[in-house]
């Protein structure tokens, strides 16, 4: 997993759910965040093995969290729309 990627909760409450990877914590914990319900300002610490990668990963998302930008929290949220829809015309 690297910042930026997109990945979908295997477990929890938000079971199903996509998130940005925020920041890598240490080798079992990251931070996710997507905008909805989990703002940058209150990102949520989950385990890895809770997640699933999908090994998408946004380059201009990447760099605005790794500190070379700005990005909203609605940005985000539209992002994830957009590649969610995607995956829905898939199936």
């Amino acid at each position: 997993m690297s910042v930026g990627e997109i990945v979908r909760s295997k477990a929890g409450r938000d079971e199903g759910r996509y998130f940005f990877v925020r920041s890598i914590i240490d080798d079992n914990y990251v931070l996710i965040v997507d905008g909805d319900l989990r703002k940058l300002e209150n990102p949520k610490k989950k385990k890895i093995k809770h997640l699933e990668a999908t090994g998408q990963v946004v380059k201009h998302v990447k760099e605005k969290l790794e500190g070379y930008g700005r990005i909203s929290n609605s940005e985000m949220k539209k992002i994830l729309a957009v590649y969610f829809t995607g995956l829905e015309g898939q199936m």
